[in-house]
């Protein structure tokens, strides 16, 4: 009987996640839906989850820690501004998610405290400066030249919100 296969570094793969807070509140999951696709040490998802892959084989199942750094960011009090109520719509309300325009780039930018003149606008990802917890199941191990059915990658990477 052979060795189950294991996923090597660029491994196109199918895992199930949740995501948990320190707290052990799920803040994302697969669970109920399609299983995530994407590349064994690749870019598409964040790097700590793509990362705890590699080594795996078929229906194993591991808990990873993330730091920041792998995770979510850490937090950068230079993406948190304040502005003036009247630059944002009128029925804005807090945690709304808005598309900002700085020079060339747009920004996502969460609405975190409002007041009748002004508002403060973070650009950090919610969960930026948190370490959290993923499960992460493997599904299935593709070859290189197989492609797998894709699935809405939801475990965005930093470098995705930042764009």
């Amino acid at each position: 009987m052979s060795e189950p296969a294991t996923v090597k570094e660029g491994d196109p793969v199918q895992i199930h996640f949740e995501g948990r807070l320190p707290d052990g509140t799920v803040f994302e999951t697969s669970e109920g839906g399609d299983p995530l696709s994407c590349v064994a040490g690749g870019d598409e998802i964040l790097r700590g989850v793509s990362q705890a892959v590699i080594g795996m084989t078929a229906n194993d199942t591991k808990d990873v820690e993330l730091d920041p750094q792998d995770g979510f960011g850490e937090r950068h009090e230079e993406l948190v501004k304040k502005v003036d109520r009247d630059q944002l719509p009128e029925d804005v309300k807090i945690g709304d998610q808005l598309s900002a325009q700085i020079g060339d780039r747009e920004l996502i930018v969460w609405v975190r405290e409002l007041s009748d003149d002004r508002a403060v606008l973070d650009a950090n990802h919610p969960l930026a400066g948190v370490t959290v917890t993923f499960t992460i199941t493997l599904v299935a191990i593709a070859a290189k030249d197989e492609s797998l059915s894709p699935a809405e990658n939801r475990i965005k990477t930093r470098q995705d919100h930042d764009r």
